[in-house]
């Protein structure tokens, strides 16, 4: 089987979120079990030099894109086993950040196209082009109208295409469907790109591709109804066939209490005490008082509406009026930033607001600390395809306290008698939320029951294997073959 994996964005290379890891970690799994799964994406221009200086140059290739001819310069490296594949066009992408421009359409679009072109120029002719997210969406569009039928190594071939997070879905104005795609408007009118009176490429996608995957299988049912679906509900309710939900996994090779060397003492799930010496580091760290026997709760999360924050504002008094310890480390919207900044001010024995997130080094081993040190992971989101915090903290025996949605649902068993990974609650209501909380604590001075709660948590699997086998199997009934 071989499979080209497109993706506007990979770890190590650059990454925004979580496709980032998905697109690092999915197809070295993949590898690992047999397939030749290679990626190709955008040659950035905020790829650290360290990378560039491995890439080798391939060749040039010529992309036709509605009434333009546009260069593209295709450079190749060898990372952990995987083939990478970069696209080097300046004008497109000789710019700082990723997303957010207001040509991104014409962007995207030439890189989708492109994809297509450099299959035709390069030793690997895939069997299946798995595309991710809106920015891959007119791979499967411009197979089927310009591709399929006239270019022999595109005969046969499929799109599996995954929905990282539905409410991204690549909306702009009915012009781009002629001056910057390059079809005629009889395709926006009468085909599949228009959708409530704009182009809509996601929704293209779900039409064009011939299988659709969601990063959880609770998250394929729900973008199935309104409360999740974004006004594409009605959509993926009428492909629903063709619709299903694989969870992804964390990279255990990085995510690992035993070899972590950013930790202040390893440990594992056979011998997990060494994460009290962790514990205590970080609250002398964060200007805490040390203390043992007070559970230190943590967040890491983008400071925005659908994590949940709602909720953590309506009881974060509750929650601060029990003798625990709040650690939070991210950025987001003013008021909830300022929310904490002004907690840590009532109760700077108690609140640790760390307001600043970025990708540098120092931040990553501050983030491993925290999930390291910390005993409670609060994840309340309103909604959540897969998430992957959750699964980090219980790798590193923190026990997550989240909302039943999405892969939280999929991936944290509610404790009862002695069994489970987690603490859950059901609706979007602080004081559910709150409710759990409390349990958690009370369990907590339990010395014997958490131990064991640890245990659970920390044994669970959420590497790669198995989604990959998931995708192998999705791979193989796409295509028909083995």
């Amino acid at each position: 089987m071989k499979v080209l994996f497109a993706a506007s964005e990979a770890a190590p290379f650059i990454k925004t979120g979580g496709l980032g890891d998905v697109a690092g970690a999915l197809p070295k799994a993949l590898c690992e079990k047999g397939v030749d799964a290679r990626v190709i994406m955008p040659l950035y221009q905020d790829i650290p030099e360290k990378w560039r200086s491995q890439m080798t140059f391939v060749k040039v290739v010529w992309v036709p894109l509605a009434w333009r001819t546009q260069y593209c310069g295709v450079f190749r490296i060898e990372h952990d086993g995987v083939t990478y594949y970069f696209l080097d066009n300046k004008y497109y992408f000789g710019r700082r950040g990723l997303y957010g421009y207001f040509d991104d359409a014409e962007r995207y679009a030439f890189f989708c196209k492109a994809v297509l072109e450099i299959i035709q120029h390069i030793d690997f002719e895939p069997d299946v082009i798995h595309c991710n997210d809106w920015q891959t969406a007119l791979i499967p569009v411009f197979l089927e109208e310009c591709y399929r039928k006239e270019v022999a190594c595109c005969k046969d071939l499929r799109v599996l295409f995954t929905i990282h997070n539905i409410q991204y879905q690549g909306i702009f104005p009915p012009e781009v469907t002629e001056y910057v795609i390059g079809m005629s408007r009889e395709k926006y009118d009468n085909g599949w790109l228009q959708f409530d009176g704009m182009v809509n490429l996601m929704k293209a996608a779900i039409v064009s591709s011939a299988w659709i995957s969601t990063v959880s299988p609770t998250y394929a049912q729900e973008i199935q109804y309104e409360y999740y679906g974004h006004g594409m509900q009605w959509m993926l309710r009428s492909e629903k066939e063709k619709l299903s939900g694989i969870i992804n996994g964390i990279d255990y090779t990085v995510f690992d209490p035993k070899t972590d060397e950013h930790l202040f003492a390893n440990y594992s799930a056979r011998g997990p005490k060494k994460k009290e010496i962790n514990k205590a580091k970080l609250q002398e760290m964060l200007g805490l008082p040390v203390r043992p026997e007070v559970p230190v709760i943590a967040m890491i999360s983008r400071l925005v509406e659908h994590k949940g924050l709602d909720l953590v504002k309506a009881v974060l008094d509750g929650i601060l009026y029990d003798d625990v310890q709040l650690v939070v480390l991210g950025t987001g919207d003013y008021q909830y930033e300022e929310m904490f900044k002004e907690a840590q001010t009532r109760y700077p024995n108690k609140v640790s607001a760390n307001i600043t997130f970025n990708l540098d080094l120092a931040q990553k081993i501050y983030a491993m600390q925290i999930y390291a040190g910390a005993d409670l992971f609060l994840m309340p989101s309103k909604s959540e395809p897969c998430g992957l915090s959750q699964m980090i903290a219980m790798r590193y025996g923190t026990i997550p306290v989240v909302r039943e949605t999405g892969g939280l649902k999929d991936t944290v068993q509610p404790y009862a008698d002695g069994e489970g990974t987690g603490f859950t609650f059901t609706n979007f209501n602080a004081d559910d939320m709150l409710y759990v909380i409390r349990e958690a604590e009370a369990l907590y001075q339990d010395k014997t029951a958490w131990k064991k709660l640890m245990k659970n948590a920390m044994s669970k699997d959420f590497s790669w294997n198995h989604p990959a086998e998931d995708y192998i199997a999705l791979y193989e009934k796409i295509t028909g073959k083995k």
